[in-house]
């Protein structure tokens, strides 16, 4: 929950804090997507255009539509609430959308370290992946295998 806790506070090394802290110059703040927009945390995992795909694709898979907005914070309460009431469905919820946060973190210092751009389906697929995983992991009488994860996971936890 930690790198959780500093995106939603703004405490990531996103560019736009590097050049508020002197650490890089204000022209050298731009999103790495090349979007030509100033990356702000709200701006790299909320509404960067190579990033609303992604946020798109999750809610299909999960089953449900709604909006965005472009404020972190309001976006994990938005995205927790979606699919209605229940502490099991809010739980899974903040752990999907803290995952996504986190494969969009990677996914940033991808493209800014190494010159790697992953497209949106193979994002989707980390997620769903390591979603599973950590499942699996977790709970030891988890039955279902990758398919039916993939197909329909609110399913698979009863909470569909």
């Amino acid at each position: 929950m930690y790198g959780g806790w500093r995106l939603l506070q703004n405490r990531l090394p996103t560019k736009t804090n590097l050049a508020v802290r002197g650490i890089l110059q204000t022209d050298a703040a731009l999103c790495v997507a090349g979007c030509g927009q100033v990356e702000s945390a709200n701006h790299l995992f909320i509404s960067c255009s190579s990033c609303v795909p992604l946020w798109q694709q999750l809610r299909h898979w999960l089953g449900f539509v709604g909006a965005d907005t472009n404020i972190g914070a309001d976006h994990l309460v938005q995205f927790t609430h979606m699919v209605g009431v229940g502490k099991v469905k809010r739980l899974f919820l903040q752990l999907i959308w803290l995952l996504c946060a986190w494969v969009l973190w990677n996914e940033r210092n991808n493209r800014l370290f190494n010159n790697v751009i992953t497209d949106v389906p193979r994002l989707l697929d980390k997620i769903k992946s390591l979603s599973l995983a950590w499942l699996t992991a977790k709970k030891a009488m988890f039955v279902f295998g990758t398919h039916r994860w993939w197909s329909s996971p609110l399913a698979c936890l009863g909470i569909g």
